[in-house]
C-alpha cells in the first residue's frame, strides 16, 4: 500500500486544505464495492448517480444531504413470518444494508431520485448564485465626464 505525503500541498497553497483532506481520505479509504454505481454527467451542470440496488424498495432506502456530502442508505427490513421464509439452493443476489457517500461540489443540489426496475437514479444540478455568474459589463464612451470638466473649465474662466 503506497501512502502520499500532502505536507507540501498545505505549505504551498493557502485555502485547499479541504482538498488535501479529501485526497488524504480517497487515498486510504476502502471501498467495498457495494453496491455499485455510475455517475454520469446528463449536461453542462447537470449529473446522475446511479445506484443499483436490487432488491430494495423506495420505504428500505433514505437519501440525504447534509454540508455537500451526499449520503444513500439502505436497510432491509426483516421478514419474519414463516410463511415467507424461503429456502435457497444458491443466494447471489446481496441484499444486505450498505451506505454509499458522494462528495459534492459547492452549488450541486439534489434535485430528484427515482427508483425504477432495481436502479436507483439521483439526478444532480449545479446552480451557481446570480452573484458567482458571469456578466457582461458595458462600456461607456465617458464623454459626459470629459465635457462636464470642460464646460466646469470653460465657465470658471
Amino acid at each position: 500500500m503506497r501512502t502520499y505525503d500532502f505536507t507540501p500541498l498545505y505549505r504551498t497553497a493557502v485555502g485547499f486544505d479541504r482538498l488535501a483532506n479529501q485526497l488524504k481520505n480517497a487515498a486510504t479509504q476502502s471501498d467495498s464495492g457495494y453496491p455499485p454505481y455510475n455517475i454520469e454527467t446528463t449536461g453542462e451542470n447537470a449529473y446522475r448517480i446511479e445506484i443499483a440496488v436490487a432488491g430494495f424498495t423506495a420505504d428500505e432506502l433514505n437519501i440525504e444531504v447534509k454540508e455537500n456530502l451526499l449520503t444513500v442508505t439502505g436497510r432491509k427490513t426483516a421478514n419474519d413470518d414463516a410463511a415467507t421464509q424461503k429456502t435457497y439452493l444458491h443466494r447471489g443476489l446481496a441484499e444486505r444494508d450498505f451506505e454509499r457517500r458522494f462528495q459534492l461540489a459547492d452549488y450541486v443540489i439534489v434535485q430528484d431520485a427515482d427508483l425504477v426496475n432495481g436502479l436507483l437514479s439521483i439526478s444532480l444540478k449545479r446552480e451557481l448564485p446570480e452573484a458567482l455568474k458571469p456578466r457582461r459589463v458595458e462600456i461607456g464612451a465617458g464623454s459626459s465626464v470629459i465635457e462636464g470638466k470642460i464646460e466646469k473649465k470653460a465657465k470658471a474662466a
